[in-house]
């Protein structure tokens, strides 16, 4: 029978069913995927995929004249699109990320009721150490099973080693009895704990206080540093001890400021008030060895010709050499700011 015979004794071919969204949809789709294109479907809402998924598993042939239509259509309304929104606050609060005031933004979130975490459990693998045992000790064996289930082998060994025993065997117990548990109960999970993870209450101050006035101790006079922490020893023995790890003066720079690291510091500074600054150290008491360190760590010839500047002038004002020493801490600090220099960690901080 030849193709002509059929065609005659076929019937003839009813009109066209006009086409759904949600088909031209599934179409299109449908066929981007075949051509390759890399499509982000997970950020369209859970409904959405869902009838899309639906629709896509009950449709078996589209002929070629239906396809070219519904493309040609998609097309067109492509090109006629002047502008598209983000969905929802949230994806506003993205868009408008860095433009709006901070405290718009968590103001907008929480009225919203909305977080922004991107993929929750990948927030929860980022975070501290500290925190992760905070959650482990503080939420039911189940979830702790989970979370220590969600963590790379590595960490969640080391946070187990640092779990009371008796927890650690609840939580390994409870591991085995996590075969059953769903994708919607692991992700609600790590929803949760992102959440702890966010829910941090806005401060003012970035650094801690005594980083704040050991900075401002810093710049000021030898001899008012010296009262504000007397008087802070009254005060609060404690904060007054973190103050002076936070402090660095001339006077600190032996133990903070590596051997290798006083050529490129000395290069930073002029000679004159290097040389005032060196001056003024080198007569008081708790600043000699401060000084004999810088030029102990130069060149040889760098540091005859220093000592001999020093040698021959008279002792410069304690103002002056204040100030001078004042220009040496500052500079080191601007050089560890732009990474020219690391300081190293005080002994005390170091052993802990």
């Amino acid at each position: 029978m030849t193709s002509k015979t059929i065609a005659r004794l076929a019937p003839p071919q009813a009109a066209k069913t006009p086409l759904s969204r949600r088909q031209k949809a599934a179409i299109v789709v449908r066929f981007l995927l075949n051509e390759g294109a890399d499509l982000q479907l997970s950020d369209l809402p859970e409904d959405l995929q869902s009838s899309l998924t639906k629709q896509m598993g009950s449709m078996r042939y589209v002929d070629r004249d239906t396809l070219r239509d519904v493309v040609a259509e998609f097309a067109a309304e492509l090109e006629s699109m002047g502008l598209t929104f983000p969905r929802g606050v949230a994806g506003a609060l993205s868009a408008l990320d860095g433009r709006i005031s901070p405290q718009t933004a968590q103001r907008l979130r929480k009225e919203a009721g909305v977080r922004q975490f991107g993929d929750p459990w990948e927030q929860v693998r980022l975070a501290p150490a500290d925190a992760l045992l905070e959650m482990l000790a503080g939420e039911s064996t189940e979830v702790a099973a989970v979370l220590l289930s969600k963590l790379d082998v590595a960490r969640a060994a080391d946070l187990l080693g640092r779990l009371p025993g008796e927890a650690a065997r609840r939580i390994t117990f409870a591991m085995s009895q996590t075969a059953a548990v769903t994708p919607d109960a692991v992700d609600r999970i790590g929803l949760s704990l992102a959440a702890q993870l966010h829910e941090v209450p806005d401060i003012a101050f970035r650094d801690g206080p005594e980083k704040r006035v050991g900075a401002i101790l810093n710049y000021s006079p030898a001899a008012k540093r010296d009262e504000v922490l007397t008087g802070l020893d009254a005060e609060d023995e404690a904060f007054a001890a973190r103050v002076r790890r936070a402090i660095f003066t001339f006077s600190n720079i032996p133990e903070r400021v590596s051997d290798l690291d006083v050529p490129t510091i000395t290069r930073e500074i002029e000679q004159a008030t290097l040389v005032t600054a060196l001056s003024a150290a080198a007569g008081e008491q708790d600043t000699q060895v401060a000084a004999e360190f810088i030029l102990s760590n130069m060149s040889r010839r760098m540091s005859d010709a220093l000592r001999e500047e020093m040698a021959e002038r008279d002792a410069p004002k304690k103002k002056d050499g204040e100030a001078a020493m004042t220009e040496v801490v500052n500079t080191i600090r601007r050089l560890e700011a732009n990474g020219g220099i690391t300081l190293l960690l005080p002994e005390d901080e170091d052993a802990a």
